[in-house]
């Protein structure tokens, strides 16, 4: 019967057919891209993922944190720890070989190679999508936009405090040689000099240095000395819109001569140059060193130095001025830490890129915060009858938790009221930091040839400032640097961030 049917179609009936059919099947492929692209998610699915992310301790932590973190997002965690100390080729090479992750940490944001790899479209924008999400959606309209280039989000922001940069002095030593806390940067020289010359510890041996340094001038004490001699952040804009680039300003040059002479007496570590973050952080737990740059850091330190310092006192210090009673703080991204990034290589459709971004918001929840924060309570810190916040086993603490807690989205969401009055203090101080805080306004700006070269001319710069500050170059030398900087492509990215500007103005 149905023979027969077909036979009586003819040639015509045959073609309306398959006319159908092909119609029928291109919907068929139209609608399985849709779905590649657009599929609803389920929120509380299983979900597996990698995260390529930042460790900022000697060792990766254990998984007693992790465990409560998958359990809570409902998820299985595989990550690639990378140390601090090598993360700037460790994560340009993975960018460049397009060996990533689910996730992927990203915090050097004006690191050229990473500013390029986002503007070529190898991670997604999530812009449109934050607003969905009940943590997400909280992001300010100001941080959104200090993350974004061009005005695209290429990740989740690392929600930060504006500015935290300040120092962590030793109080016991300064009360021992009848010094104040300093507030002017000639009393934070006769600090150096009396730590490094007058045996603050008592010993009766000249073993103390009076900053201990590391090799990065960004968060070493470099940047924050020249905040305090008023040097612009990264670069100045005029109200005409002209920009001028920090290391190109009368301060910048005081801060180098004023660094270059604590070297030279000895005041500050010789081995600054070679030294990394937790070599400096062990050399003042040791009490080789009495000044630190980094109020963030004062817990840490203290925790290091159990059974090492007798009598230690630590005192967060946050307003020094260059003699004019003014304060200045460099601001740290604008309150932004860098990007939780979705590479579209590992992150193949909107679906998958939702289930990740749901992860990303449960993990700002206040119990998520508080495990990547404290750990276990009653096992890792407890909270007082006064609502202070305490580590109650250091060493534990150390093991599980810590290197998570530079991995959360946001570090202020939630306040935490500390129990340790120096680190209390040293919240405040950061706090206190806003109203004072020097933005650095190419943030949201672009440069194409910053993008490309700009990592490479940095070095240029950085080179220069760690010779003068050794005195293997003058202030001529100094100089000549910038130039070469200039004709090595600076003046390009100078007149690419005024348009920049210009056109954000409009």
């Amino acid at each position: 019967m149905k023979k027969g049917i077909s036979m009586k179609m003819g040639v015509s009936g045959l073609l309306t057919v398959l006319m159908v059919m092909s119609v029928f099947l291109a919907a068929c492929g139209n609608k399985g891209a849709e779905d590649q692209g657009s599929q609803t998610y389920d929120p509380n699915s299983k979900l597996e993922l990698t995260w390529l992310n930042v460790l900022h301790t000697a060792s990766p932590p254990t998984d007693t944190i992790k465990n409560k973190i998958e359990k809570y997002t409902n998820s299985k965690i595989t990550f690639n720890w990378v140390p601090d100390a090598s993360k700037e080729e460790r994560i340009t090479t993975a960018l460049a070989s397009g060996e990533l992750a689910d996730i992927v940490t990203l915090t050097m944001m004006t690191n050229s190679s990473v500013r390029s790899s986002l503007k070529s479209g190898l991670f997604w924008d999530v812009g449109k999508y934050l607003d969905d999400y009940d943590n997400l959606k909280k992001i300010p309209p100001e941080v959104r936009n200090a993350a974004s280039i061009e005005g695209v989000l290429y990740g989740v922001p690392f929600q930060k405090n504006l500015a935290r940069a300040g120092l962590v002095i030793r109080k016991d030593w300064l009360d021992r040689l009848g010094l104040k806390v300093p507030t002017t940067l000639d009393e934070l020289y006769e600090v150096a000099r009396a730590f490094t010359e007058d045996d603050p510890d008592g010993n009766g041996k000249k073993d103390t240095t009076g900053f201990g340094d590391r090799s990065d001038l960004r968060y070493s004490s470099f940047k924050t000395l020249s905040s305090y001699f008023g040097t612009p952040n990264g670069w100045k804009v005029d109200e005409n819109g002209k920009f001028t680039p920090e290391f190109d300003t009368p301060q910048y040059l005081e801060t180098l001569k004023y660094s270059n002479k604590l070297y030279k007496n000895g005041y500050v570590s010789k081995d600054f140059a070679v030294t990394a973050k937790t070599d400096q952080q062990q050399q003042f737990a040791q009490g080789k060193t009495g000044i630190y740059t980094g109020m963030v850091d004062i817990t840490n330190l203290r925790n290091l130095s159990q059974g090492l310092q007798k009598g230690l006192e630590l005192v967060p210090v946050n307003k020094i001025s260059n003699g004019d009673g003014k304060y200045h703080i460099w601001s740290e991204g604008s309150g932004v830490g860098g990007l939780l990034a979705f590479p579209k290589s590992e992150v193949k459709s909107e679906a998958e890129l939702k289930r990740l971004l749901q992860f990303v918001n449960d993990l700002i929840d206040e119990e998520v915060f508080m495990d990547m924060t404290g750990g276990i309570k009653g096992t890792h810190y407890d909270i007082d009858n006064e609502g202070a916040f305490r580590i109650i086993n250091t060493d534990l603490w150390q093991a599980d938790v810590q290197p998570f807690a530079s991995s959360r989205p946001s570090e202020v969401t939630y306040t935490l009221k500390d129990a340790n009055p120096e680190k209390e203090l040293a919240n405040q101080l950061i706090k206190e930091n806003n109203d004072f805080a020097v933005l650095d306004p190419t943030v949201p700006l672009d440069s194409v040839t910053a993008n490309e070269k700009g990592t490479e001319l940095e070095k240029i710069i950085t080179d220069a400032t760690f010779k003068f500050i050794m005195g293997e170059t003058d202030e001529a030398g100094f100089k000549a640097a910038v130039e070469n900087w200039k004709n090595s492509g600076g003046s390009q990215i100078i007149t690419e961030y005024e348009e920049a500007y210009k056109k954000s103005k409009k």
